[in-house]
C-alpha cells in the first residue's frame, strides 16, 4: 500500500466573528441555516475526514457552496480551520510556523486556481518563471525549467505571448506549467475544468494523467458536479 500522503481529521470551518464558539453547537444538530439565523455565522465544513494516498489522483466533486474550494485551501492554509487535524507527510501543517509555511509553498505543494491567476503584463514564459523566482533559482536556470514545461503542456512557441493572447484552456495550462515547474510534491488543482471546452478538458486530463504516471506526483483535483 502507497504511503499516506495527506491526512485530514475532524476538519471545522465556521466563518464569522468567533467561529469556535459554535463549533460545538454543529456537532450537536446545529446546521447551516440555523448557524446563519439564529447565531450569525457560516458553515464552510464540517467534520471533514480524508486520507489521500502517495502517487495518486484524487478527485473531490461537489455542488456549488459545498465547500469543496475552502478546503483546499485549508491544505497550504490559504484558509486557517476553526478546528481539526491536516497532516502531510506525518507533518502537522497547522503547526508550521512562518518560515516553515511559506517553504511548504514554495517547494513542497503548488496550486492552479480556477481563474488562472495569471499576471497579464507579463508573458508566458516569465509567468512560469514566477514560482521559481520565489525560490531563488537563477534566471537562465528559471527559463530553462518553464521551457520544458511548457513545451511538456502543449505551449511551446508561445513563450513570448501575454495571457490575453490565449484561450481560457491556453491560460490554465500556463498555469499548470507554472505549477509544475517549481518541481512539487503535491499538485492542488481547484476547479481547473471549470468553463473549458470539452475538448481542452480532455487534454487537461490526459497531461495530468502522464505527469502523475511519469513523476509520482500526488494530485488533489476539486471540480464541481
Amino acid at each position: 500500500m502507497p504511503d499516506l500522503k495527506i491526512k485530514i481529521s475532524d476538519l471545522y470551518k465556521i466563518f464569522g466573528a468567533n467561529g469556535a464558539a459554535h463549533v460545538d453547537k454543529v456537532r450537536n444538530g446545529v446546521g447551516k441555516t440555523e448557524l446563519l439565523e439564529k447565531h450569525g455565522h457560516v458553515l464552510g465544513l464540517q467534520n471533514i475526514n480524508i486520507d489521500i494516498f502517495a502517487g495518486r489522483i484524487q478527485v473531490i466533486m461537489g455542488l456549488s457552496g459545498s465547500g469543496k474550494s475552502t478546503l483546499i485551501r485549508h491544505i497550504n492554509r490559504l484558509i486557517e480551520p476553526t478546528t481539526g487535524e491536516i497532516m502531510i507527510d506525518g507533518k502537522d501543517v497547522l503547526s508550521m510556523s512562518d518560515a516553515e509555511l511559506l517553504h511548504f509553498r514554495r517547494f513542497d505543494a503548488s496550486m492552479v486556481f480556477q481563474k488562472f491567476a495569471l499576471l497579464p503584463h507579463r508573458t508566458v514564459l516569465a509567468n512560469t518563471t514566477y514560482g521559481l523566482s520565489m525560490q531563488g533559482i537563477e534566471q537562465s536556470e528559471a527559463e530553462k525549467r518553464a521551457s520544458h514545461w511548457l513545451e511538456r503542456v502543449g505551449l511551446g512557441g508561445f513563450e513570448d505571448r501575454f495571457p490575453a493572447q490565449l484561450s481560457g484552456g491556453m491560460q490554465q495550462r500556463v498555469g499548470l506549467a507554472r505549477a509544475l515547474a517549481t518541481d512539487p510534491k503535491l499538485l492542488l488543482l481547484d476547479e481547473v475544468m471549470a468553463g473549458l471546452r470539452p475538448v481542452e478538458i480532455d487534454r487537461m486530463v490526459e497531461i495530468l494523467k502522464s505527469i502523475n504516471r511519469e513523476l509520482g506526483i500526488t494530485i488533489l483535483l476539486i471540480e464541481h458536479v
